[in-house]
């Protein structure tokens, strides 16, 4: 099938300034709260909620605005098999997706978390770790299953279909295109309605539009399908 050279460098990238919180407010207040703050509390804090709720979203977005800070932070995903050794320069460590976590991974969580919590010139940095399940009910070590479930714990709510086409729309005006009703009820009952994933296809959508120099409509998005 043919290879569609995608350009989605314009998109923007997560940040707590563009996520919708809708019912998961309290969470972004938190986050922001600690980001805008120079005297940071140390207590971990930890997010879970199903897929789609937001959670790498606001990971990513907490790790934009301290790099913008001149705050480095240590990242840790599932994707990530032989871990980096903990850095006494970073600030922040950020565990995403920990209920993926193989052994080895846990091993390197388990480090950082109590190098981090150990005092270094005065300060001790910030955990945010994310999963999809409450720490209760992580199948994790225990020293670190518990570690992360001592601090502050918030549960996001998946947004409704209203919140989910106000994303979508905001972030088709972020990127200067135009997205119409039409094209949006095609892309909500077609395809999975994981935010994450109907962004990647926006994303994609986009890509494909300047590509072809075309307007975003249903056949130009059955038209990718078709060439994917």
């Amino acid at each position: 099938m043919k290879q569609i050279a995608l350009d989605i460098g314009l998109a923007p990238g997560p940040s707590l300034h563009n996520f919708l919180a809708g019912p998961n407010l309290a969470v972004l207040q938190h986050l922001q709260l600690w980001v805008g703050n120079d005297k940071r509390s140390p207590v971990p804090s930890y997010l879970w909620g199903e897929s789609g709720s937001g959670k790498t979203h606001l990971l990513r977005g907490v790790q934009a605005a301290l790099r913008e800070q001149g705050c480095l932070v240590g990242w840790m995903d599932a994707s990530q098999l032989d871990p980096a050794v903990f850095d006494d320069r970073w600030r922040v460590i950020v565990l995403d997706d920990v209920h993926l976590y193989t052994a080895v991974q846990q091993h390197a969580a388990f480090n950082w978390f109590v190098n981090a919590m150990t005092p270094h010139d005065g300060q001790q940095r910030w955990v945010l770790a994310a999963g999809l399940v409450p720490p209760s009910d992580l199948h994790l070590r225990e020293d670190l299953r518990t570690r992360l479930g001592w601090g502050h714990i918030y549960q996001l709510q998946v947004l409704s279909e209203s919140e989910r086409r106000a994303v979508l729309r905001q972030q088709a005006d972020e990127r200067g295109i135009f997205l119409s009703d039409e094209v949006m009820d095609f892309m909500l009952n077609r395809f999975s309605r994981d935010l994450g994933s109907l962004i990647q296809l926006l994303d994609q959508l986009d890509g494909y539009a300047l590509q072809t120099q075309r307007a975003i409509t249903i056949p130009l998005l059955k038209s990718m399908l078709e060439n994917l």
